[in-house]
């Protein structure tokens, strides 16, 4: 699917901040609101706009501890497995991944112990997994949510 320079614009400035009106976007990119609202509407029915959201520090909010684990898992429980991780409101993400490793996961929780909980209790207790390594983040340089043009 093609997009033209004003397509981009806009996915730029919503980039940068979803709460745009369609009236401050038409400024930018040098259209009317309601030619901007029908290109948003194209780009979301198209799916290149899953949705609009907020980011959410997760370190202001309560979650200081943020790690990195590579799962491997039996291959017949793959899916299972990666489900019942996906349902934990401590996994912030995961994905199936090709490689040593079957799952990359990303946890947040508020501290050391409540990490040490949940590798115990949470992670060692699902059946299929085989093997767990992981990595805590000492210091962000960048995140980045969706994709930058």
């Amino acid at each position: 699917m093609k997009y033209d320079e004003i397509d981009k614009k806009l996915l730029e400035e919503l980039a940068e901040d979803g709460r745009l009106s369609y009236v401050e976007l038409a400024e930018k990119v040098g259209l009317s609101r309601v030619a901007v609202k029908d290109r948003i509407q194209n780009l979301k029915e198209k799916g290149v706009i899953e949705k609009f959201t907020v980011v959410i520090n997760s370190e202001k909010f309560g979650k200081q501890v943020s790690a990195f684990f590579e799962v491997d898992v039996e291959p017949k429980q793959l899916q299972e497995v990666a489900q019942n991780l996906a349902d934990n409101p401590n996994v912030a993400s995961i994905y199936q991944m090709t490689g040593p490793s079957t799952l990359h996961m990303h946890v947040l929780v508020e501290d050391f112990q409540m990490l040490e909980v949940f590798i115990n209790n949470e992670l060692y207790a699902v059946e299929g997994i085989t093997r767990v390594e992981s990595s805590v983040i000492l210091k962000r340089f960048k995140s980045r949510t969706g994709y930058k043009l």
